[in-house]
């Protein structure tokens, strides 16, 4: 090293010696920036032979901010090299309390890009073998980035000199008041709380609600806002706070679709209802889509004033709604086959008009008793 120096202050002499020491700095910096990049590469391959979240999450946050970092050293250095060699106060400031800042801000850089990624591959089947619930997933990172975000804040401010039990006895006595002034904003957080923990409803559910004009596919679970796309694909934005106080059906957990129908004969074909209803309760148990093992209903169920109705009651194994319609369109044509079969007819609105007798008029009867004569 002493070789090096001497060599450096023959070619550059004495004065300007703290040039070459700030080139050489900044020649180290950039040498291991791009050596940094080079062990990253290696460590990515090596991370994507194997299936665990954390190693691919570690090395996708490692850059850019490894590199800022080195950088930021380094400029830091040369900085305070260059400023000790030409008494330059702004060059020695910023070597002190920029340098301590900005290191807290990229190591809080690189723990929000980390928290994110693990929370993509905590959801990603590629990852986890059963991933874990993207609602419990996101609301965990959310809850995590705060977390790095207030403490990255507490730090800047106690290297700025700010006294932080100060900031925080004044935030605990001016709580009161932004509470009170914000309380629907408080509301709306703990009722997105409230989501994350009982989980009424995730990302992707279809949901709907029998108090409010709500129903679509949940999008997005914020801390103020859940966004909800309707079937016609108008985004719906509903403040959290409104679903602690309705109640919220979740079609997507239902374990079966139901088939309520009832179907109407003549009142001539009654004679065959007994025949039809059960071969119609046969063909729906050996049906390959229907639940044998859940509610099975076929009965003749009412004199109704133009058909005799008998009602069929019965689940499909599937929930998704285009392939129950499918199924649901499949025995309703299979019904009308066995009732055809039967030589029996679908009942439709009728009317059957009596005619009475009508009484003969004077002259009628008077001309039929000159014919009699």
């Amino acid at each position: 090293m002493a070789s090096v120096k001497e060599f450096l202050r023959t070619l550059v002499g004495d004065d300007r010696f703290w040039i070459a020491e700030v080139f050489f700095i900044v020649l180290v910096t950039a040498l291991a920036s791009w050596v940094l990049g080079l062990f990253v590469n290696r460590l990515r391959e090596r991370a994507e032979r194997t299936v665990n979240p954390w190693d691919d999450a570690l090395v996708n946050s490692i850059n850019p901010p490894g590199s800022i970092l080195i950088w930021l050293l380094g400029l830091s250095v040369a900085a305070a090299r260059a400023g000790a060699a030409t008494d330059a106060e702004v060059l020695t400031w910023l070597a002190g309390k920029p340098r301590a800042i900005g290191f807290v801000v990229v190591v809080t850089w690189f723990a929000l890009r980390f928290a994110k990624e693990v929370e993509q591959n905590l959801a990603d089947p590629r990852f986890m073998r059963k991933p874990i619930d993207a609602t419990t997933v996101r609301a965990i990172g959310k809850l995590v980035r705060a977390s790095v975000m207030v403490t990255a804040a507490m730090v800047i401010m106690q290297r700025l000199g700010y006294s932080v039990s100060g900031v925080l006895a004044m935030g605990g006595i001016g709580g009161l008041a932004i509470g009170f002034a914000a309380k629907d904003l408080l509301a709306n957080f703990f009722g997105g709380l409230m989501i994350y923990l009982d989980r009424p409803f995730a990302v992707g559910d279809w949901v709907r609600s029998p108090d409010k004009e709500i129903e679509g596919t949940v999008e997005d679970i914020g801390w103020r806002l859940t966004r909800i796309r309707t079937f016609d694909k108008r985004p719906l934005y509903i403040p959290n706070g409104v679903f602690t106080h309705i109640s919220v059906e979740n079609p997507s957990r239902m374990l079966n679709r139901r088939i309520y129908e009832t179907v109407g004969i003549r009142y001539d074909d009654a004679a065959l209802m007994a025949p039809i209803v059960k071969d119609v309760k046969a063909m729906l148990q050996h049906h390959p889509e229907i639940d044998t093992n859940q509610t099975l209903i076929v009965n003749f169920n009412s004199f109704a004033p133009s058909s005799l109705d008998f009602f069929i009651y019965t689940f499909t194994k599937t929930t998704d709604w285009v392939r129950y319609h499918e199924i649901k369109q499949d025995v309703l044509l299979k019904i009308l086959q066995i009732i055809e079969q039967h030589g029996a007819s679908c009942a439709f609105p009728t009317s059957t008009l009596h005619i009475a007798e009508l009484p003969q008029m004077a002259g009628e009867r008077a001309g039929e008793s000159d014919l009699v004569r």
